[in-house]
């Protein structure tokens, strides 16, 4: 066993090592801020530099951080942020929580990874650890980010060493703060990975160690998968259950009562945020490489895609009903963010909603109380008020997303008609609701 790794190992248990996390976006940031509560020193890296200056203004801008709480961390001396790379030089071990977007539908774009690490290998000190969190292809670890650190002499294993961690980061859920999250590491060899599992050790109730970086970078991309087959599966059946006159959401509430083999999703207007519509998607095209095209990824992905135009073909119905046109109708959309209560509009449906509403001439409106105003291709709108005389001159109310601070029951009692894409009328019969 070499000293190198010996005695990074010891340092890491003993806390006597600076970290360095590179994007501090919603996984970077809460990630540095854990390391610096457990009493690491920590070093936050954006190119950002409005993300930089929040942070020395002591205001946070990730709706899972309070002001509050990175204020309490600043004030404790061991969390800083800069956007010059050359401090990761600094730093005995390198957490690179970077985006990995998609450039077209199937095409990964690791263009920030590269970039992230071309400007690591510039800088690292010999005995570092790097590892890497974002979301990628398999394979990405090993045969993309280790030659770039090698490309200036370095040798893994001996001058530096290089882990997969995949962040699980669920925006919004404060039932699983980053300490109570599972984090698996997957090292490029054996010893990499004994000092992932360290460091993570250090802040994480629970660390998963699996056998290489490119199982590691396989398990978020089955975790996602998983969930974009079974939320492309009931979206399909809501649209069959739709056809057969069924309530798809009383045909998954009865069957979730099923003590074994089910787990239940549901229906809904699409799928947004970063992970969902796009992980999957790089393992349809890493497999691709390997001559083996994945039907149900391809398949899960374009029902859940389409889901925006059926939801205005549902609401174009509903309209008919009432002998009311979409063309020229008055439609107020409630909440646009992808998700319910998190200030985010990354691939939010809503968006595709409104955008759609408006080619088919619909006079579209918008109410959510966490974004107060949309400026999104052809969207340039503020946000409008929830009076009762206001919600009354809509043809029909869109509930795209289920903020727990609106008051639905208001909304119901003044609207026309609604179409209720998220189920949040359960339970209640009126001639006004339509559902998904």
């Amino acid at each position: 066993m070499n000293s190198s790794f010996s005695g990074l190992k010891e340092r890491i248990l003993r806390k006597r090592i600076k970290i360095s996390v590179v994007g501090l976006g919603y996984v970077g940031l809460p990630l540095a801020l854990e390391f610096a509560k457990k009493g690491f020193s920590v070093l936050g890296i954006d190119v950002d530099r409005n993300r930089i200056s929040h942070i020395q203004r002591r205001k946070s801008y990730i709706t899972d951080i309070s002001t509050q709480e990175l204020r309490r961390v600043l004030a404790t001396g061991r969390f800083t942020a800069i956007s010059d790379f050359r401090a990761v030089g600094e730093s005995e071990c390198i957490i690179i929580c970077v985006p990995t977007p998609l450039k077209k539908k199937y095409l990964p774009d690791i263009s920030y990874i590269k970039q992230a690490v071309a400007s690591i290998a510039k800088n690292i000190k010999p005995g570092t650890l790097v590892i890497l969190e974002s979301t990628t292809y398999p394979g990405t670890t090993e045969e993309v980010i280790l030659p770039l650190l090698e490309q200036r002499g370095l040798k893994h294993n001996k001058d530096f060493y290089l882990c997969f961690s995949p962040e699980r980061i669920d925006p919004g859920n404060k039932r699983y703060p980053v300490h109570k999250i599972p984090k698996v590491v997957g090292g490029i060899t054996k010893q990499a990975a004994e000092l992932g599992v360290a460091v993570y050790r250090g802040i994480i109730d629970t660390v998963v160690p699996v056998s290489s970086a490119r199982t590691a970078e396989a398990v978020k991309l089955l975790e996602n998968t998983f969930r974009l087959i079974n939320i492309g599966l009931i979206d399909e059946l809501s649209m069959m259950a739709d056809k057969m006159k069924i309530d798809i959401w009383e045909v998954v509430e009865a069957a979730k009562t099923k003590p074994f083999g089910f787990m239940p999703f549901f229906p809904g207007p699409g799928v947004g945020g970063h992970c969902i519509p796009k992980d999957p998607l790089y393992l349809y095209w890493k497999a691709k490489k390997f001559g083996f095209k994945s039907r149900f990824i391809k398949l899960a992905s374009d029902v859940i895609s389409n889901m925006p135009e059926y939801v205005v073909r549902r609401v174009r119905k509903v309209l008919n009903k009432e002998r009311r046109k979409l063309q020229a109708a008055k439609i107020l959309v409630v909440g646009v963010t992808y998700k319910k209560d998190i200030k985010d509009l990354r691939k939010s449906p809503s968006l595709d909603i409104i955008e759609i509403l408006q080619r088919n001439k619909a006079r579209v409106s918008y109410y959510d109380p966490l974004i107060p105003y949309l400026k999104f291709h052809n969207i340039n709108l503020k946000s409008v008020s929830l009076s009762g005389q206001a919600i009354a001159g809509y043809d029909c109310v869109v509930i795209a997303t289920d903020h727990s601070c609106v008051d639905y029951g208001f909304i119901l009692e003044n609207s026309r008609l609604i179409f209720d894409t998220r189920n949040v009328y359960k339970g209640i019969v009126s001639a006004k609701i339509s559902r998904l």
